[in-house]
Order: structure tokens, then sequence, then C-alpha cells
């Protein structure tokens, strides 16, 4: 295979999970999920950790149960973990995009499973990480999801309450 073949199948793999994304936004969440778990299973465990966290990422939100949600979360931010820490990973810049976000679900996970204080860890971290993000409709996003999960868990002098955990990002 070609430099620029090579090149070119990771976008085609990001490309495929992108359509089923979009499927899963048009409301089809059955069948996003049944086709993001083949990809899956075509990439493997041990797959390029960019598409390991693409995937594990928009899965988690295809679940119907909290702790399988949490799963998948777990193994996005794993896979974010060991891309970023290759300095050498072409895709590690994406994946550190993706990190607040990925800090950000897994507090909602769990305050979801009624585990507070690892939502207020996780929630420290999103923070954290979402300073490095852009002023634009992404980083406004995911800042704006970070100060609902806050209030929900009563940081910031905002009172506890309200209608749930923010929308995943």
């Amino acid at each position: 295979m070609t430099e620029r073949q090579e090149q070119a199948a990771p976008d085609a793999l990001l490309t495929r999970i992108g359509q089923v994304v979009m499927l899963h936004h048009a409301g089809d969440r059955e069948e996003a999920r049944h086709r993001l778990l083949g990809l899956w299973a075509e990439i493997g465990e041990d797959g390029d950790p960019l598409h390991r966290c693409t995937l594990a990422h928009y899965l988690a939100d295809t679940q119907d149960d909290p702790g399988d949600e949490l799963a998948w979360d777990l193994r996005a931010l794993t896979a974010a973990e060991e891309a970023g820490g290759t300095p050498a990973y072409d895709g590690a810049p994406a994946v550190r995009g993706l990190y607040p976000s990925l800090q950000l679900n897994l507090a909602a996970d769990y305050l979801r499973l009624g585990r507070p204080d690892a939502a207020r860890a996780h929630l420290d971290r999103a923070r954290g990480a979402a300073r490095t993000l852009a002023d634009d409709r992404y980083g406004e996003g995911v800042r704006a999801a970070i100060r609902r999960l806050e209030a929900q868990l009563g940081e910031g002098g905002t009172p506890p309450g309200g209608p749930g955990p923010p929308r995943r990002r």
C-alpha cells in the first residue's frame, strides 16, 4: 500500500463513522448501534486509537443502560489517553480536542449512576481541558454543557436540581 493510500484509510473509516452518527441523529438509534458495533469488530480492541476513541465515544451515545454507556465512555477515554501519550501520533491533536467532551460525558454518566463524587472529579477534568478549546460553536457547546452539569451538581453557587444531566457532546 502506498503512503497516500495509508493516509486515506483513516479518513475513510472516520467518514463511515460519521455516516452512522448521522443515522443515529436522524433517530435510528438501534441501527446506529448495530453498525457502530460492526465497525468496532472490524477495527478490534487494538485498532488505531483515534478510531477506537471516536467509535467508543459515539457507541456510548447509543446505549440504553447507563452502565453500558459508562463502559463505552471509559473505552473512549482510554483510547484518547493512549493516542495523546504518543507524541508522534498524527491523530493526537484530534483526540485532544475530544478530551473535554469525553470527561464531560463521564461526569454525566457517573451522575446518572448516582456517583456524584466521581461526577465532580470528571467535571473538574472537563473544565481544565475545556480551557484549550477555541471560541467556536463546539467549544461554546462544551462549556455550556459543563455549566449545566455544574448546576446539576450544585457547584459554583448554583442550586442543585433541574431536568437531569446535560445532553452528551
